[in-house]
């Protein structure tokens, strides 16, 4: 089976760095929908927030909101985050806490925090990394 790529136009095209921001690979019962790890830029990487964690991580979900639309898939169908935040700002709990519950109010998926030096940009304080999306053949 053919692994696609999607390029939405709101993300910028990673596929210069050798990466694709989504990639979807049929399977006999569905797609599976695998999505790289998200930060805050928009589609020029000009960063959103800098310097604030919330921020960041609101439009890092915004962002995989997109690449899962492009792939025919939702917010709500993501069954774990994991979150790569800068240990410089693991404290901000109050605001990472609050991105999620704005963004998934009481239906949250599972998620885990890992505290990292850094991240592909010194300015990124958060990176969102989905589980796989599979969306049955209809």
């Amino acid at each position: 089976m053919t692994r696609s790529v999607h390029v939405p136009s709101e993300l910028f095209d990673s596929r210069r760095y050798g990466f694709a921001q989504i990639a979807v690979i049929p399977t006999p019962v569905g797609n599976a929908i695998h999505v790289s790890g998200q930060v805050a830029c928009d589609a020029d990487r000009n960063i959103v927030g800098a310097g604030d964690v919330g921020r960041q991580l609101q439009k890092s979900l915004e962002n995989l909101a997109v690449a899962l639309a492009s792939a025919g898939a939702r917010l709500d169908q993501v069954g774990a985050l994991r979150l790569y935040i800068k240990q410089s700002h693991m404290h901000e709990s109050d605001a990472i806490s609050g991105a999620l519950k704005a963004t998934f109010g009481d239906n949250p998926p599972c998620a885990t925090w890992i505290g990292v030096a850094s991240l592909a940009n010194d300015e990124f304080l958060v990176e969102v990394e989905p589980s796989v999306v599979f969306l049955a053949r209809e």
